[in-house]
């Protein structure tokens, strides 16, 4: 049986070990000195980086709250959600995915970026990464979207949204518009800057459907195709002519050819996009102007006038790029 003295050493030794937790993890042998952060871009990359780094320097390694990083950088819409590891005794890693702009509404006059996920970002110029500003596809909303924070209501523009936030970002540049085609026709569609329309059907797999796309207009075998149907990714089809006959531009544009250096360049975008590359481009003329091959199972005219490919059993494609990661 435990006499008094030997409950009372107990009790003491048990204090002075707490104590001496509460003082270690607030003292400066465990406080915060190296600190990482990737996923950042953009033009508020820089008051992001500080936000992060002035509240990280706050907080010891045993003592790391991931809520006082979220406060931090609460006033920055372009942040999704931002998570840390620390590295004792004195370093922490921060992860910070971003809610980047995939197209813009322009109602009265104001263009209003808005994120795949459907938060509206506010006015083009303050969210835009930088090589990016002027090139977001446009959606079509009737009135204004919303304030800054909310969210898109219309379920036509959130499927609008859904795919172009699963583009690669090294094709969300080259994206002229989206929009919902007639009952009749192929349903939701992706219309390219050169005039090349890729038939999405619905917003469901659009990972698969991109990559399926990115796969078919890069092989050398869909040169001059005006359309890419995905609406089945596992077997997509490109051609000149669609049962409906073709809308917009592709209308009147006719045959896109491979040699226009537009339409080279952006078959080389497709190529980075089918192995895995990201960036986004600041003009056609930027970009190389040969035209990308990635080795595609071969195609088989049809007797439509198409061309369907072999199964390409896409599962996912790169929808963002972080950047590298800074550390100080």
């Amino acid at each position: 049986m435990a006499t008094p003295k030997r409950l009372a050493i107990a009790l003491a030794a048990v204090a002075l070990l707490v104590g001496g937790w509460l003082w270690l993890r607030n003292s400066p042998l465990v406080s915060v000195e190296r600190v990482q952060i990737s996923g950042v871009q953009g033009v508020d990359a820089g008051p992001v980086d500080a936000a992060l780094r002035s509240a990280a320097r706050r907080m010891s390694t045993l003592d790391f709250d991931d809520g006082a990083l979220r406060a931090a950088v609460a006033p920055f819409r372009v942040v999704k959600s931002v998570s840390a590891t620390t590295s004792f005794p004195h370093g922490v890693r921060i992860e910070v995915v971003e809610r980047l702009p995939v197209a813009e509404v322009n109602a009265a006059g104001i263009h209003t970026a808005v994120a795949g996920d459907g938060t509206i970002l506010g006015p083009t110029h303050p969210e835009l990464p930088a090589a990016a500003h002027n090139q977001l596809p446009s959606i079509a909303l009737a009135g204004f979207p919303g304030p800054p924070g909310g969210q898109v209501e219309n379920a036509t523009a959130r499927a609008e949204l859904r795919v172009l936030g699963a583009a690669p970002r090294v094709l969300l540049g080259w994206v002229a518009k989206v929009y919902m085609s007639p009952p009749a026709g192929e349903g939701l569609t992706v219309q390219m800057r050169n005039g090349v329309e890729i038939y999405f059907g619905d917003a469901t797999r659009p990972h698969a459907k991109w990559l399926a796309a990115a796969r078919v207009l890069a092989d050398p075998h869909s040169a001059g195709a005006t359309y890419v149907d995905v609406l089945a990714p596992e077997r997509p089809a490109a051609g000149t002519s669609a049962a409906g006959g073709l809308r917009g531009t592709t209308a009147t544009t006719g045959q896109v050819s491979a040699s226009d250096p537009t339409s080279a360049a952006l078959a080389s975008a497709l190529a980075e996009a089918v192995n895995g590359g990201g960036g986004l481009p600041t003009s056609a003329g930027a970009l190389p102007t040969s035209v990308g091959s990635t080795g595609a199972a071969s195609s088989e005219p049809s007797a439509t006038g198409a061309t369907a490919t072999a199964p390409v059993g896409p599962t996912s494609a790169q929808t963002s790029e972080q950047s590298p990661s800074t550390s100080g």
